[in-house]
């Protein structure tokens, strides 16, 4: 297992070293790239083509496709050539076009005559980080390596802390570290001896609805073609598939593609909490015997999450507020444990295809003539306010929570509307431009671009790759979310009936009471955990000498949701845990 890292430099010599110090396993002849070895990750390299030096974390699941586009460019690459390779032929070779052709999972660092080019998938699987010190580039799939860079010397950037207690995530370039910025999906960075940064955006979605107009079953038979050659691509070439199988329609039809089209055995996994707690292993269970797969059910108890949630955390290259993390980090040992290397999962279905957490957001619409009468002057009632409180974290208690010099601190610091306001503002006429004319399209844009890449997929990738395992999810093929894009909005919503056409798309597939059953999602224990194998290690995290040091949070309002008090909704539990995981975070990556 290895990440990677990448320098530019005033000399090769300082790059050897600026890699060295980062961790890197740095060659002799290729000292602007480097693998770091023993790091979870996917990295291979370096590798060379057409003058250029690259190293990357590069997963391809259409190398024919690509090999036959070089050939027909009269540039053939061998054909057992490393993905890595292929990618950066395809880049040199066919441009941004070549680039955009490959589907995959991938994250790609490239020499390029005295400039360093930094390459991110379309949706964002594969995670890739910048900065720059003094006169030099340093980029590395590794967030840790540049949190260890001497030359960099960074520390807790401040704004983030704001952002991740607003989303749960952190939702665009920025990072907890200051000065280091990540690359966005769909983008080609450029950076320049002399500082300099040119970004290229090699494919976004869009609102490409035909007016005329299909048929509603024409669009359900188009995207079941689409999701089955998804599937397809994705599936390992031999050997038994895994699948984390929750039960609802996303990971059941994933589930049902994958029995359907493997030639070898395909394996689910579930996960319960205990048997005196609700649970969906009713719904799984009748899938996985549907679909005839090797079904195993993993128990999650509180304290297996208290012993491993500061592992889990440290995997992360940025804190994730999902009490997931614990059990997914859990069922990719499973996974491994079984010998497999590729196990799918059904997430994508919500932010590609409009789940029900963007009902708040619709309804908020329907009244907006009516809420813009007692509309404030300071703009708290904008669309992208809106979209921040339907979040229900952190957001409307941040002047409660942080304390006074934190506040201070944030006063001039950029806001976290700025993320989600490219995706909701007004629509030019006549359509076309980055923002969707669809207000449910804007949503789900919205979520597909911050939830879905750097919450959603990096948590995927960065828990599977620790166990050596590839986590792939078919519903963020950018196939599939072109076609989504195409649908008209009310065949994704469909009267009361969300997902419709998802759901249309594979209801022969499945049991009618999976397809139609109400989205319920996983209902995580965390206030029952607080109040019982979580209690001690909160209380000594978050009242502790390095949370009072670092001097985020009032004692007296953390302490209060610790005593369950300050709302009439049980949502303490929620927010206590976004401080929990970021505390964590902070100390796995010594961040003071």
């Amino acid at each position: 297992m290895a990440r990677f890292c990448a320098c530019l430099a005033v000399t090769p010599e300082r790059s050897y070293d600026h890699l060295a110090a980062m961790g890197g396993a740095v060659r002799a002849d290729t000292p602007g790239v480097a693998l770091i070895p023993d790091e979870p990750g996917h990295a291979t390299g370096p590798f060379t083509a057409y003058g250029r030096t690259a190293v990357g974390e590069v997963t391809l699941h259409n190398r024919p496709e690509l090999l036959a586009a070089l050939a027909g460019a009269g540039a053939p690459a061998e054909p057992d050539c490393p993905d890595g390779e292929l990618l950066l032929r395809c880049w040199v070779r066919l441009g941004p076009a070549g680039i955009r052709a490959a589907e995959g999972m991938f994250a790609l660092a490239v020499l390029d005559a005295g400039q360093l080019v930094l390459i991110r998938d379309h949706v964002g699987a594969r995670t890739l980080f910048y900065a720059r010190a003094g006169h030099t580039w340093a980029a590395s799939t590794s967030l840790r390596a540049l949190r260890g860079w001497p030359a960099l010397g960074t520390g807790l950037e401040l704004a983030a802390v704001r952002s991740f207690l607003t989303f749960a995530y952190l939702p665009g370039e920025e990072t907890l570290l200051h000065g280091v910025r990540e690359v966005l999906p769909g983008r080609c960075l450029r950076l320049t001896a002399d500082g300099g940064v040119t970004e290229e955006r090699y494919w976004e979605p869009e609102e490409r609805i035909d007016a005329a107009g299909a048929t509603p079953g024409t669009y359900a038979l188009r995207l079941r073609e689409l999701l089955e050659e998804a599937t397809a691509r994705q599936l390992p070439e031999a050997g038994a598939a895994g699948v984390l199988l929750s039960g609802g329609v996303d990971s059941s039809l994933v589930t049902a593609l994958a029995a359907k089209l493997h030639t070898g055995p395909v394996h689910t996994y579930s996960i319960s909490f205990g048997d005196e707690l609700p649970n969906e292993l009713g719904y799984s269970g009748l899938v996985a015997a549907h679909c005839h797969t090797r079904h195993r059910v993993l128990t999650v108890s509180g304290e297996a999450v208290a012993a491993r949630l500061a592992e889990a955390a440290s995997l992360l290259d940025s804190p994730v507020g999902d009490p997931l993390t614990v059990p997914n980090l859990m069922l990719a040992e499973a996974v491994a444990g079984d010998g497999l290397r590729v196990v799918l999962n059904g997430e994508g279905g919500d932010p590609v295809f409009g789940g029900p957490k963007n009902l708040p957001m619709l309804v908020q619409e329907m009244h907006r003539d009516d809420l813009a009468e007692s509309a404030r002057p300071d703009g708290g009632d904008s669309r992208e306010t809106a979209y921040l409180r339907s979040y229900r974290k952190c957001y409307t208690d941040l002047p409660d929570l942080l304390t006074a010099d934190a506040l201070a601190a944030l006063g001039t610091a950029p806001r976290p509307e700025r993320f989600v306001a490219p995706y909701l503002g007004q629509a030019p006429p006549g359509g076309g431009g980055a923002v969707m004319t669809s207000l449910l399209n804007q949503l789900l844009h919205c979520n597909l671009r911050t939830k879905g890449a750097h919450h959603i997929l990096t948590k995927v990738e960065r828990l599977t790759a620790s166990q050596a395992v590839q986590g792939r999810s078919p519903l963020f093929d950018r196939h599939v979310i072109d076609h989504a894009f195409a649908t008209p909005p009310r065949l994704k919503l469909n009267g009361a009936v969300e997902k419709w056409v998802l759901k249309e798309a594979v209801r022969d597939l499945l049991p009618g009471t999976v397809v139609d059953r109400p989205k319920s999602g996983m209902r995580v224990p965390v206030q029952q955990w607080l109040g019982g194998p979580l209690r001690e290690l909160a209380g000594e995290l978050l009242l502790g000498r390095e949370a009072r040091a670092r001097g985020l949070f009032r004692q007296d309002t953390v302490r209060a949701w610790m005593r369950g008090e300050g709302t009439l909704l049980p949502r303490q539990g929620g927010k206590l845990w976004l401080l929990l995981t970021l505390e964590l975070w902070l100390r796995a990556y010594d961040v003071t």
